[in-house]
């Protein structure tokens, strides 16, 4: 079970901090890739398949990053 933050050291909170921060990088390279095939597919193709189901697992990704980060923007 992770411990509250108020209860970790600072050394884990900087290591937390750092990994959280490249964890921020991956999503929004994803999700910038996730829109980019949504704009092209429908630039390509018109609407389909293909532009809603990336810009589906954008809006999830999203709302689970938003719930992981949030303890931690709090200040």
């Amino acid at each position: 079970m992770e411990k509250e933050l108020t209860e970790l050291t600072d050394q884990e909170l900087l290591e937390k901090k750092k990994k959280i921060k490249s964890g921020e990088i991956m999503n929004a390279a994803i999700l910038g890739a996730l829109i980019g095939i949504a704009v092209y597919s429908t630039v390509k193709h018109g609407l389909g398949l293909f532009t809603f189901l990336p810009l589906l697992f954008a809006l999830f990704m999203a709302g689970r990053w938003k719930k992981t980060i949030r303890p931690w923007k709090k200040n």
